[in-house]
């Protein structure tokens, strides 16, 4: 330009800095590299440019470069490795706005009617993937491949190799006070295998129903419906579920979330918990504890494993999907020991076993310490996270009322002035009820208009009750879960004031 110096840019994408805002040169190179990631611009295996090379081209600092590819990383879009450099290592485009998949069962449920542009998934249960302990991971499995014999590598127990029911046993008393021995444990899919196991062996036995949280998870409901098990709602409140409501059912065996309840976040309290194992002693009856993410608590450690109060009335589950990752399929049950024969044949049944390395792997990882440090990093990492989008609910959208303790990947908010809408028609029984549909769902659509995709409580309740959004942090980097307070606020703010208003 006459009179001028030239106006620094790159060819690469034609990033101009001088399209950024005077104080966001990082998110507006983040934004600007995502997108052409998502978008296909840099496909999967596109190396990026040096950062040294890019700032120079754009006249930025280094480290404004450095952060924008920490983003990517921490989100999983680009990978690093020295020699090779920063490659894209995303795959295809964002999934289609208006479906979703449960996190609990990967399938795939009706969706929720949204325009398309979802950029910001808040979905609750998904975990943050690019936190997998890759490295780690990799020196386990050459460890466990230099020392396996031929019959590490055969079929074997169905219940799970022998090294890793024996790790778990121990770092299961060590953090959960779960009383057990190695035979106890059988190696599972995932929890949602171990339902399917479970709802095999009750309906064989004749249970045709089991009692379930309300609001509880959609997932599981649908898990234990599919094997002809039907789910009958019991009302949770501020101290977890109400045990003088289950007595009423009748049934015999109720689902639990007792350590960090899903969707609603509250932990059962102990006088809940002590009338809850009566309960089970007195009727014979049994418990399903699902310990989905009890590695997750961030103000304290976690309350003990239900089953640790009574093993012959508890069948406790957990798995690997919120701490690695969901696409392992590793889990366990340790039911009581008058169902395992049982269970057993119905897993030899399903799948002869779950593959045998990847056991060998977890069972090292537990060995040598490994799993625990990649707890520690992850539990820091989401609280900060959480910290993120709470304190930007607490500025975009301040009449929020954030339930739950401090724990797990998912928050759930309820608004002032949203109001659940009557169900539709007379209802077809208090067990069979179908939910009302509530304006969460409403305000739901009003969000995804953003970009940003949240459950409605609604989704996950069997009667009508209060209103509100279940919201998962643990995908996204604090700059992008602000972003997503943001749009939420823009979309829900004059909802807000005239809660607050009324």
């Amino acid at each position: 330009m006459p009179g001028g110096g030239p106006i620094p840019g790159s060819d690469f994408l034609q990033l101009r800095p001088e399209q950024a805002p005077a104080k966001g040169l990082t998110g507006w190179l983040t934004d600007g590299l995502r997108a052409a990631v998502v978008d296909g611009r840099l496909a999967a295996g596109a190396r990026m440019p040096a950062t040294r090379q890019l700032a120079g081209e754009l006249g930025v600092s280094r480290g404004v470069v450095v952060d924008a590819y920490q983003r990517l990383l921490d989100e999983g879009l680009i990978s690093a490795h020295t020699g090779v450099g920063t490659v894209v290592t995303y795959r295809g485009r964002r999934p289609v706005a208006g479906t979703d998949r449960r996190p609990e069962t990967g399938e795939l449920r009706l969706p929720l009617p949204t325009p398309p542009g979802i950029d910001l998934d808040l979905s609750p249960g998904v975990p943050d993937l690019s936190a997998f302990p890759r490295t780690a991971w990799l020196r386990a499995e050459r460890a466990v491949l230099g020392a396996a014999g031929g019959g590490d590598l055969g079929y074997g127990d169905p219940g799970g190799t022998p090294a890793l029911r024996r790790e778990l046993v121990a770092w299961l008393a060590r953090t959960r006070g779960v009383q057990a021995e190695a035979d106890d444990v059988i190696v599972v899919g995932g929890v949602a295998q171990a339902l399917a196991l479970l709802a095999q062996t009750l309906r064989a036995a004749g249970t045709t129903a089991v009692a379930v949280e309300d609001p509880g998870s959609r997932g599981a409901r649908d898990q234990l419906g599919h094997w002809g098990v039907r789910a009958v709602g019991v009302e949770v409140d501020d101290q977890g579920v109400r045990v003088d409501e289950l007595a009423a059912t009748g049934r015999s065996t109720v689902l639990l979330t007792p350590a960090h309840q899903f969707p609603t976040g509250v932990v059962l309290s102990p006088a809940r918990r002590v009338a809850l194992l009566d309960w089970a002693h007195t009727t014979g009856g049994l418990v399903i504890e699902d310990d989905y993410d009890a590695e997750h608590r961030y103000d304290r450690a976690p309350v003990a494993a239900l089953q640790a109060g009574a093993p012959d009335h508890v069948a406790y589950t957990g798995s690997t999907s919120k701490s690695l990752a969901p696409g392992m399929r590793l889990g366990w049950l340790i039911a009581p020991r008058r169902l395992q024969p049982a269970l057993l044949a119905a897993k030899h049944a399903s799948d002869l076993g779950n593959p045998a390395l990847p056991q060998l792997v977890l069972a090292r990882l537990l060995a040598v310490g490994d799993y625990e440090r990649h707890l520690r990093t992850v539990r820091a990492r989401q609280r900060r996270r959480r910290d993120a989008l709470l304190a930007g609910l607490r500025e975009h959208l301040p009449g929020a009322r954030v339930e739950g303790v401090a724990a797990g990947l998912h928050l759930l908010i309820t608004l002032p002035g949203a109001v659940p809408l009557p169900a539709p028609g007379p209802p077809d029984g208090a067990e069979n009820q179908r939910p009302a549909m509530e304006d969460d769902v409403v305000l739901a659509e009003r969000v995804a208009r953003t970009g940003v995709r949240v459950q409605p409580l609604s989704w996950h309740r069997h009667r009508p009750g209060v209103p509100g959004l279940v919201l998962g942090y643990a995908a996204h980097t604090p700059d992008r879960l602000t972003e997503a307070a943001a749009r939420i606020g823009r979309a829900l703010g004059a909802r807000d004031r005239a809660g607050q208003n009324r």
